[in-house]
């Protein structure tokens, strides 16, 4: 549909052109390297009418750091929705995860509020990655037993290596905790 007012088509591409500024300031550059390809909808189909039928082209070109930025073994990433406390967050689409092998303080202990940031600083708002723990998939409470990544990142490991967490390793699991300080 071709607009009878020009300046209307104008107005909708200035429209556009804001909307995709505000969307590229909400993402930091470390977490566009970490989008899995098939989760990127390329389809410019519906848009072309928008832009009167315009040529628009794209390239996506991986590069080798970009890929070192995903961790070799994982089962599930999606976006940190909340973090709960220090070892457990809530993850858009798979549900409320336990670190595995860790134990933070909790609420009123201290190291509490300090090992909850860590973890808010690390992934709230940010893409994640889970290597589910294959010889217990969850804990007494429902909850997914994990090892958390963001990037390549260990978060798990981190929180020891940082002396927020201690180690907790209740068998059966896959992860030695051990091997992580």
């Amino acid at each position: 549909m071709i607009p009878k007012n020009p300046l209307k088509k104008y107005h909708i591409v200035l429209i556009i052109m804001l909307l995709s500024i505000s969307i590229a300031g909400c993402v930091d550059n470390n977490s566009i390297s970490q989008i899995p390809l098939d989760e990127v909808d390329l389809n410019i189909s519906s848009h072309e009418s928008l832009l009167n039928n315009s040529s628009i082209e794209s390239e996506i070109s991986l590069t080798n750091e970009s890929q070192a930025q995903i961790p070799p073994h994982y089962e599930k990433s999606s976006i940190c929705t909340y973090v709960v406390d220090g070892d457990t967050l809530d993850v858009k689409g798979v549900g409320r995860i336990r670190l595995v092998g860790v134990n933070t303080p909790e609420r009123g202990e201290t190291g509490y509020q300090e090992a909850k940031d860590f973890v808010k600083s690390k992934c709230l708002g940010k893409l994640i990655y889970l290597d589910i723990d294959d010889k217990k998939n969850n804990d007494r409470y429902g909850r997914v037993l994990a090892v958390v990544y963001v990037g390549n990142t260990n978060i798990n490991a981190e929180l020891l290596k940082k002396g927020y967490a201690e180690v907790m390793y209740i068998p059966p699991s896959e992860f030695n905790p051990y091997s992580w300080t």
